[in-house]
C-alpha cells in the first residue's frame, strides 16, 4: 500500500492479530474499516464504538491541511476534528474503507479513549505503551 501522506511504500504491522499499515517515513497508519474498532476491543475499550461510528457520520472540519486520497478507491477522503482541545484531525475514507491518522494521532486517540495516562501493568497501559512505541512521533520530525 502506498501512504497517502508522503506517497511512500507503507509495511503491514500484526498486532493481536490485527494487521495495520504503518508509513516507516511519516509515521502515520491507516486502519482498515472495522480495525480501529478491534484494536480498542481487544485493550477492553469496547464503549467507545458508538464515539468510533460518530467520526464517519461527522461534519467535515475545517482544515488548511492538504485533502488525502485513500489509499484503497483512491477518493479525497473527509477531514474529522476528534475531541475537544486540542482537536486531532484525521482523514476518513467516504466510502468507509478506512481511517487514515499522521504520525503520533493514534497514540493521542488512545490516550482520551483511556482517560488517562499508560499504566504499566493493565491492558490499556500496555497497548498505549505499543501505540507510543511503534506509531508515536518521530524524534526527527
Amino acid at each position: 500500500m502506498i501512504c497517502p501522506a508522503c506517497k511512500h511504500d507503507m509495511i503491514v504491522v500484526e498486532y493481536h492479530s490485527i494487521e495495520l499499515d504503518y508509513c516507516n517515513n511519516c509515521r502515520g497508519v491507516w486502519f482498515d474499516s472495522g480495525e480501529l474498532e478491534l484494536l480498542l476491543k481487544s485493550q477492553g475499550l469496547e464503549e467507545q464504538k458508538a464515539f468510533l461510528d460518530g467520526i464517519l457520520n461527522s461534519q467535515e472540519a475545517a482544515s488548511s491541511e492538504d485533502k488525502r486520497n485513500c489509499p484503497s478507491c483512491g477518493r479525497k477522503m473527509k477531514k474529522t476534528a476528534i475531541g475537544g482541545q486540542p482537536e486531532i484531525l484525521i482523514d476518513a475514507c467516504r466510502n468507509n474503507h478506512g481511517l487514515w491518522f499522521d504520525g503520533g494521532e493514534v497514540t493521542q486517540l488512545i490516550r482520551r479513549l483511556a482517560g488517562e495516562g499508560p499504566r504499566e501493568h493493565d491492558s490499556k497501559g500496555h497497548v498505549i505503551g505499543f501505540l507510543e512505541a511503534v506509531f508515536g512521533p518521530s524524534e526527527s520530525k
